[in-house]
């Protein structure tokens, strides 16, 4: 019998899968714990939600972004992007980003799409402990 739970998981052929929602928080190594929240609530739409010794939690009702003391390790992934509303909320980031000093790649012509063939476009940066971020359209 194949059983179909939406809060619990998906049949897939005769196998059940945990079902994943969007990501709530996630965690990274940072140099300057205070220097890190002041970049990301000055230029995203992020508050302050705690704040210990070692990490300082921000977000909005969407996210959580934990900035840990310690060894920033931006090798260690290619990137995470985070979805916008539209090609303007796209180029106005662009345009803000410019502003401020944001390390953009691809001076110049920073949104293009996402992947070869792709109708996705994306605005691909850098934090201050040099991780790669992009801001994508669908």
């Amino acid at each position: 019998m194949e059983m179909r739970g939406r809060a619990t998981g998906v049949t897939i052929g005769s196998s059940m899968k945990i079902r994943l929602g969007t990501v709530a928080h996630f965690s990274i190594a940072v140099r300057d714990s205070e220097e890190s929240a002041a970049w990301w609530t000055s230029l995203f739409d992020l508050d302050e939600f705690r704040r210990t010794p070692t990490q300082i939690v921000v977000g909005n009702d969407a996210i959580a972004i934990a900035l840990n003391l310690g060894r920033p390790a931006p090798d260690e992934r290619e990137h995470l992007a985070f979805q916008v509303e539209s090609l303007a909320a796209l180029e106005f980031a662009r345009d803000r980003m410019r502003t401020l000093g944001v390390k953009l790649e691809d001076p110049g012509e920073e949104i293009g799409p996402i992947a070869p063939g792709a109708t996705g476009m994306g605005l691909w940066f850098r934090d201050p402990d040099n991780y790669r971020w992009e801001l994508f359209v669908r």
